[in-house]
């Protein structure tokens, strides 16, 4: 069947985390797109809608650039991301339809919460008059749960807040991921043999409870085991919040190099070790566990 590459349903939401809920709703997205061989693609926006009206949103699970690439792992073809300007959210909720329509839309799916347009007026509701009204195909998805509860960013925010990392991922339906370009750090993990790469978080992205975290580590040679600490550091008394993982088995020079963290399990907190020698014996102890863990993972 051919595909017509100029026609799309479009997937609405944020997307934040792109969690299981979400991941239903790309594959109802993926299905309708099939059944009227159109491309599936996806709306989002590249921060917190929130962030127009107060100066405190809730963080991002996700980069933007991590949301695209996840919304794009689970079968998105085309991934737009709308500014979050006073223009944009001001749109009424149909002009804000027009335009997408324009842009190729040919049919849409939401959830049943998703709002849109000037204030929010637009609903899974008047999407469906909206479509009704043009003959376009369009579905609404109720919410999701597991294990009786709700699937929801915010549920998976307080989860990746407070180190409940196995659970986080549980609800995500994958690891949960940031992306980021390796910088030049103080360098110390290479004078106790544990030389270690360095992230920073962007502005506005979670930050996971502070401590030590089995991971795997995605680089331009390939996936790795890695140690990772989130945290100030305090046994060599660093300054501000870093990320930095220790690749096991990897030699080799990432600085200016983007990777890919994959957060999997919390191993323990951070806490502030007597000398560096128990430092050293306490992350490398902690090697162990992650590599445990990923031979049953």
């Amino acid at each position: 069947m051919t595909m017509n590459k100029e026609k799309r349903i479009f997937a609405l939401g944020f997307f934040d985390g792109v969690h299981l809920g979400h991941q239903a709703l790309l594959r109802r997205c993926v299905d309708l797109a099939r059944q009227h061989s159109l491309q599936p693609a996806a709306i989002t926006f590249d921060r917190h809608p929130q962030s127009i009206f107060t100066q405190t949103p809730p963080p991002q699970i996700n980069t933007a650039a991590d949301r695209v690439l996840l919304l794009k792992r689970f079968g998105m073809e085309q991934v737009i991301t709308l500014p979050v300007t006073r223009e944009v959210m001001s749109t009424p909720w149909e002009s804000f339809l027009d335009r997408l329509t324009e842009q190729g839309a040919a049919g849409f799916v939401c959830g049943q919460d998703f709002r849109f347009g000037h204030r929010g007026e637009g609903n899974a509701e008047r999407l469906e008059i909206y479509c009704r009204q043009r003959n376009l195909p369009f579905e609404v998805l109720q919410d999701q749960t597991l294990d009786g509860i709700r699937i929801s960013s915010t549920h998976i925010r307080s989860l990746v807040e407070s180190g409940e990392m196995e659970a986080a991922v549980k609800f995500l339906g994958h690891p949960h991921i940031l992306t980021g370009t390796v910088v030049t750090g103080q360098q110390l993990g290479r004078k106790i043999g544990i030389p270690t790469a360095n992230l920073v978080i962007n502005q506005g992205v979670l930050v996971p409870k502070f401590g030590v975290y089995a991971c795997k580590i995605l680089t331009e040679t390939g996936e790795f085991m890695a140690v990772t600490n989130v945290g100030t550091r305090p046994t060599v008394a660093g300054n501000g919040i870093t990320v930095e993982p220790w690749i096991l088995d990897f030699n080799g020079d990432l600085y200016g190099k983007t990777v890919t963290l994959q957060f999997c399990k919390f191993l323990r907190s951070e806490k502030k070790f007597p000398t560096l020698a128990d430092l050293q014996a306490e992350i490398r102890k902690n090697a162990e566990e992650v590599r445990n863990f990923f031979e049953k993972y």
